[in-house]
């Protein structure tokens, strides 16, 4: 093994536990300081200038802030394309690529218009373009900051989206009709916040995560309305959602008219995924 990654390990072993660690370190080398899997693991020394050596302490400084590694990455993979990540978005997950998976399998190779509302980086609405043979898709967000970021996205990854500056909770109809409404919305209730690790409560954006205690489908509620007035004749919607609230997502739908409910876990176990058809 490489000195390197024992000086790494060594300064940040008490801040993460052993495999994530491993995982965080590779990243570190291969992603930032470019090297093969034979120098890291292979007995080979690698030595680092002392330039390498500052930038490599400068990282650790920030890992042991809780600054996540994406972040100081400056990227993310997700559903195998690039995104670029800032504070100003959440960090794609793999809940969200199961979401994704979930409608494409659905689209049949059927183009038709999708709107993806609290797009953040993009990267539902991006996958779904390039996905989606001959799909049209915009991406809808309050922040501009995050539509900045998506709109980069799309171009990086070379797909056609439009994106709009759009505050749902105060959107009324204009008139467009979709195929299909998507969204993960900030459904985290604020009396969760213990429960959450540091790195995403201290860096990711509060109001792409945290809803209000008092009403936690604030937003399922609203964007289940829009689709009433938005989506065609048998035109779906799908949800990311807070296990905790998967039953009272159903029954709001089902009060609103939707129907061929279908709750969804995701790979760790947990409810977290809706869809319905209107």
């Amino acid at each position: 093994m490489n000195p390197i990654f024992f000086y790494i390990k060594d300064k940040l072993k008490d801040l993460y536990q052993e495999r994530e660690l491993s995982s965080i370190i590779k990243i570190i080398l291969t992603d930032i300081f470019s090297m093969s899997t034979i120098e890291i693991y292979g007995g080979k020394d690698k030595f680092f200038s002392s330039k390498e050596m500052a930038e490599l302490d400068v990282i650790i400084e920030r890992l042991k802030k809780n600054e996540p590694i994406q972040y100081i990455l400056g990227y993310e993979i997700f559903y195998g394309l690039k995104y670029k990540v800032t504070e100003n978005v959440l960090i794609p997950r793999p809940e969200t690529a199961e979401l994704v998976e979930w409608i494409i399998s659905y689209s049949e190779g059927k183009s038709g218009k999708i709107i993806d509302i609290g797009t953040g980086s993009g990267c539902i609405a991006i996958s779904l373009a390039a996905n989606i043979p001959g799909v049209s898709v915009e991406g809808w967000d309050i922040s501009q900051e995050a539509l900045n970021v998506a709109s980069y996205n799309a171009k990086l990854n070379n797909v056609d989206v439009t994106f709009r500056n759009v505050d749902i909770l105060s959107f009324s109809s204009d008139g467009e009709k979709y195929d299909v409404i998507v969204s993960n919305p900030p459904y985290i209730t604020e009396a969760e916040k213990d429960d959450m690790q540091s790195n995403v409560l201290e860096w990711e954006p509060f109001t792409a995560l945290f809803v209000n205690n008092s009403d936690p489908l604030l937003f399922y509620r609203k964007i289940a309305q829009v689709g009433i007035d938005s989506l065609l004749p048998d035109g779906r919607i799908y949800f990311e959602i807070n296990r905790s609230f998967f039953k009272e997502i159903v029954a709001m739908l089902e009060e609103y008219g939707y129907r061929d409910i279908e709750v969804r876990k995701d790979c760790f176990g947990n409810e977290r995924m809706v869809k319905a058809r209107l």
